[in-house]
């Protein structure tokens, strides 16, 4: 029989315990330990693994030799310093998105994995779902030609976490484009062959999170004395080979509903992620494609399961470092334009 595959965590929140638990699914895997501050978070991860040893200090949890991977599951702030940490003490690591706080931590954590020879996996979900897998094979066949603009939308009406520190951009860099614009983002990169950007525009702005909530909404009462990022951003990105990208994300906007779409175009066909559908020309007519049945996997546990795959397999990664150090530069290019008001080069 063969070994099992020892992961630890570092984080023990809502998104660490989720993970965890499509993790404990597949045979073979062990969670032998989990490092958090908070004695709750903890407790809470206990349930989902009973009998998890607990540890304080991640760089305890780190050190220790019999883990294969880590999986950092903090704050935005504190993704850095243990993801490098792990990789320098031989371990493969996940880590949840955005990557880091900005593209320069972003670029030594691919280094250092390189440097170790040791699997750096970014923790993106949605370029798993079933509609971005099959926009990607078409993409990739050449059915739509050439790329020529995307628009995304992660948009929510009232939707500003009232938990946690999403509000605070010391630990979190930003707001909803750091927050679940890179949920969007990655996916529409990753769906036309994640080009290379070389230009970004974008602007920001706070109208409603740094005030006391003042209507009904599925969160209220969040903490606006400490709410320092942005309710709505928007962002324009330039890509070598001629193509661009939109992108607007929100806590809080005055718009009808809750947003989460990519519209694709290209010179030979177009799309929506949702609903998924392909917009094309043929025999002399404008055709609306529509799938009768993409897939229904779980894009979250083929993330997990994905993870395993490539350090047991080894599998080649579908959400590599350096894919989340490209989504890391467009968002450190959107912010950068937005606080200097003009384009920004992309390095």
């Amino acid at each position: 029989m063969s070994k099992p595959l020892r992961i630890g965590f570092v984080g023990a929140g809502g998104i660490a315990r989720f993970q965890a638990t499509k993790l404990k699914e597949i045979p073979g895997v062990e969670i032998p330990v989990v490092a958090d501050v908070s004695d709750q978070s903890l407790a809470e991860f206990q349930k989902v693994i009973p009998g998890v040893q607990s540890v304080k200090n991640w760089k305890s949890l780190v050190a220790m030799k019999d883990l294969d991977a880590v999986s950092v599951c903090t704050p935005n702030k504190l993704h850095f310093a243990p993801t490098v940490a792990a990789l320098k003490a031989g371990k493969h690591v996940i880590v949840e998105k955005p990557m880091a706080m900005n593209a320069r931590e972003a670029k030594a954590m691919v280094d250092t994995a390189a440097k170790a020879r040791r699997l750096l996996m970014i923790g993106f979900q949605w370029r798993f779902t079933p509609a971005a897998q099959l926009l990607r094979k078409r993409v990739a066949a050449g059915d739509f030609g050439d790329i020529l603009y995307v628009r995304c939308q992660a948009l929510r009406r009232r939707g500003i976490p009232n938990w946690g520190v999403f509000g605070r951009k010391d630990l979190q860099g930003g707001g909803p484009m750091i927050d679940i614009g890179v949920h969007i983002l990655e996916m529409a990169h990753c769906v036309i062959g994640a080009p290379k950007p070389l230009s970004a525009s974008g602007s920001c702005h706070t109208y409603i999170g740094d005030k006391k909530s003042a209507v009904l909404s599925q969160w209220p009462n969040w903490d606006h004395k400490t709410y320092t990022v942005e309710d709505l951003a928007v962002g324009f990105i330039r890509f070598q080979g001629g193509a661009s990208l939109v992108i607007e994300s929100s806590f809080a906007a005055h718009i009808e509903k809750d947003v989460f779409n990519i519209q694709i175009m290209g010179t030979k066909a177009g799309a929506t992620f949702e609903p998924l559908q392909i917009f094309t020309d043929a025999g002399g007519y404008m055709w609306n494609q529509t799938p009768a049945f993409p897939g229904n996997q779980d894009g979250f546990a083929y993330k997990m399961r994905h993870f395993v795959d490539c350090i047991r397999d080894g599998k080649p990664c579908e959400a590599p470092g350096r894919d989340g150090w490209a989504v890391q530069q467009m968002l450190d290019g959107i912010y950068a334009s937005a606080a200097q008001h003009r384009e920004v080069k992309i390095a």
